[in-house]
């Protein structure tokens, strides 16, 4: 037993031995070296994903600052504002993306959507309309939302009782669908 017990202490000394160079410069090296090759746009849409919907926005924004305004971090914070029910925001951040590339259909179709949410019909079926034909009509999620806006658009019966029963719904690449529930 006294033998068993002696090994084991001998084991757990050898196995709490350092093996490496683990210094606090070291260390502080690495990590930054590490944040350096991390790109802000796809910690963030890995954040958008798991729904941490604000701290995307802070990479979003992380992003940005390093590596000037693009399409792509303009419309992700715009995404990201979508998602956190900061309309204006999200308006503001998306109609930036779409003066940055006027091409760019995730930015075109969110900015549909953020008109939906505004109860805009008119401007939400244009910028549907233009994101489907730059698409190709490749996307069934905007195909969706654009039969939508024109349903909504047609119907004049449409009344405040029923246009709450929408959901938004994440589909990649920084474009949502709205999704009209029973």
């Amino acid at each position: 037993m006294i033998r068993t017990l002696g090994v084991a202490a001998l084991l757990a000394l050898s196995a709490c031995q350092s093996s490496g160079d683990f210094s606090p410069d070291r260390l502080s090296g690495r990590a930054a070296s590490a944040a350096e090759d991390v790109d802000g746009l796809v910690v963030g849409h890995r954040l958008m994903e798991a729904g941490e919907y604000e701290l995307a926005l802070r990479a979003y924004y992380r992003s940005m600052a390093e590596q000037g305004p693009t399409v792509d971090a303009l419309s992700a914070i715009g995404s990201a504002n979508l998602r956190l029910g900061r309309l204006g925001q999200a308006e503001q951040m998306l109609r930036r993306a779409i003066e940055f590339d006027p091409d760019f259909v995730p930015a075109i179709n969110n900015l549909g959507v953020v008109m939906i949410e505004n109860r805009d019909w008119g401007q939400a079926a244009h910028l549907f309309r233009t994101a489907f034909a730059l698409d190709s009509g490749r996307s069934e999620e905007i195909r969706e939302n654009l039969r939508l806006a024109l349903a909504n658009l047609e119907n004049s019966g449409y009344t405040a009782e029923n246009n709450d029963n929408f959901a938004l719904v994440r589909r990649g690449n920084g474009r949502f669908l709205l999704l009209a529930t029973p």
